[in-house]
């Protein structure tokens, strides 16, 4: 299966356990991979053919801004549903979220989710 990635996509969210963590907008790294059948594209060189990742992105920075969550897995689950509903020809998709300043009492680069949903 071919794939398309938007990687590493920065958007601020309200998103934490407590609201004290939701208090303000945290900053977070997201990645979107698309798995599809390209072939025509690479035939064609057709935008038609392929997925158009414009509305991915506006979807993605819609549902992190625009929302509050609990948890990297609430985020990513409503970004995986958003990205197969704005991409019909895709027949999977894979969502890493990392939040980048973790609060925890330890060294810890950052936290991320990873999902993969299948249509």
């Amino acid at each position: 299966m071919d794939r398309i990635s938007l990687d590493s996509m920065r958007y601020e969210c309200r998103i934490g356990a407590t609201p004290d963590e939701r208090a303000f907008p945290q900053m977070l790294e997201i990645d979107l991979v698309l798995e599809a059948d390209l072939s025509a594209a690479t035939a064609t060189d057709d935008l038609a053919d392929t997925i158009d990742y414009g509305p991915l992105v506006t979807m993605t920075e819609r549902t992190t801004e625009g929302h509050s969550y609990a948890l990297l897995e609430g985020l990513a689950g409503a970004l995986a549903r958003g990205a197969l509903e704005a991409a019909p020809k895709a027949a999977a998709v894979i969502i890493r979220v990392r939040k980048l300043a973790v609060p925890m009492d330890a060294s810890v680069e950052w936290a991320e989710v990873e999902i993969r949903r299948e249509r």
